[in-house]
């Protein structure tokens, strides 16, 4: 038999795949089923070995630190330390001094690591460094890493709202909300507020006009929806209300996917004045008769200002009867917190060569 008839037998064949229009009913019911079984399989993957890195780390700290403080030593064993394991470890990562130093700062962070439970426990270890450098105490970074596990936060995230202090300001703005919402939503609501609102992304004029404010806002609406917190889906700028013939412009309309209802946010460049809050009602009333489902909520206001008194916000509230809060904005975390932080605060440089290193270290 020639080399020419053996060939169709022997050569290696391929099977094509069947077509998506052959297959039965019921097969998208099954690929999503198996398509979601693959995805939990993988997250249950990654948090298990993320959990077993977090662990190692931990009691490696831990032996670090009672070393340390039983028989007491120098930075010369930490190098040395370093250099030995990454000789009998050639492919492992992740032992350099430094790191080696940010485990003995975490066991000492955290003496009960093993036991804790999530939120701290599910968090990669660059988020864990950015906690320990970054704040002091215990209870704090526990609500940052709530938080973080929460909503999914980056490691840059996590550092940036730790830096604009989002544990001091979340759900701080005045409110009505207990008072003309019911009691689960007007709590979520609350807690779906800041005060100050902290928009550092933006490069102001000395002139700071409303409209200003308000397109730059929209030209870094990422930035700005990261501000405002989870939940909030952008809608338009100068939304046009039409009423009895009339025209009106929302500065910002919002829609809150937890709270199912419209947010109407106006912005001042001003101190807070009484009247703003009938311009505003208006508009929520607009959005509530010409834009919301009926199965919406009722619409929600936020009044941005330059600055306020507590004091008046508080008694302009009393009498209002739809849900709005009042909050300032600020450019800048400095011109919100009290003179006493502000010589903790980091230089520009700082923060940009911590960045710098933080990349090269991620990249490495």
């Amino acid at each position: 038999m020639t080399p020419q008839e053996l060939a169709p037998s022997t050569a290696a064949s391929f099977p094509g795949v069947p077509a998506a229009s052959s297959m039965p009913d019921w097969y998208p019911t099954l690929l999503t089923t198996i398509a979601k079984e693959v995805r939990t399989g993988r997250a249950r993957a990654l948090a298990a070995a993320n959990s077993g890195l977090l662990n190692s780390y931990w009691s490696i700290g831990r032996e670090l630190a009672q070393r340390e403080s039983e028989q007491g030593w120098g930075s010369k064993v930490v190098t040395r330390l370093s250099a030995d394991i990454r000789t009998r470890f050639p492919e492992a990562k992740g032992f350099s001094p430094r790191n080696l130093r940010y485990m003995k700062s975490f066991a000492q962070a955290w003496p009960e690591f093993p036991m804790l439970q999530a939120p701290l426990a599910t968090l990669p270890w660059y988020h864990q460094i950015a906690l320990l450098e970054k704040l002091d105490d215990a209870a704090t970074r526990l609500w940052y890493a709530a938080a973080a596990a929460e909503h999914g936060w980056s490691r840059n995230v996590l550092a940036h709202q730790i830096e604009t202090r989002l544990h001091e300001r979340s759900g701080q703005a005045i409110t009505n909300f207990k008072t003309t919402m019911i009691p689960g939503d007007s709590d979520l609501a609350q807690q779906a507020t800041k005060d100050p609102y902290v928009f550092d992304f933006l490069a102001m004029t000395d002139r700071r006009s409303e409209r200003e404010l308000e397109l730059q806002l929209v030209q870094h609406v990422e930035k700005f929806l990261l501000e405002l917190g989870q939940g909030f889906a952008f809608v338009g700028e100068q939304v046009r209300l039409e009423i009895a013939g009339d025209e009106f412009f929302a500065d910002l309309l919002f829609y809150h996917l937890k709270l199912r209802c419209y947010m109407v946010i106006e912005l001042k460049a001003v101190k807070f004045e009484p009247g703003f809050l009938g311009q505003l009602g208006m508009y929520m009333a607009a959005v509530d008769d010409l834009m919301a489902h009926p199965d919406d909520k009722p619409t929600i206001g936020l009044l941005l200002c330059k600055e306020k008194n507590s004091v008046v916000a508080e008694y302009a509230l009393r009498g209002f009867n739809a849900p709005v809060g009042i909050a300032e904005w600020r450019t800048s975390i400095a011109e919100s917190l009290p003179d006493e932080f502000l010589s903790s605060l980091p230089s520009v440089e700082t923060l940009e060569a911590e960045l710098a290193s933080e990349t090269s270290r991620l990249q490495a």
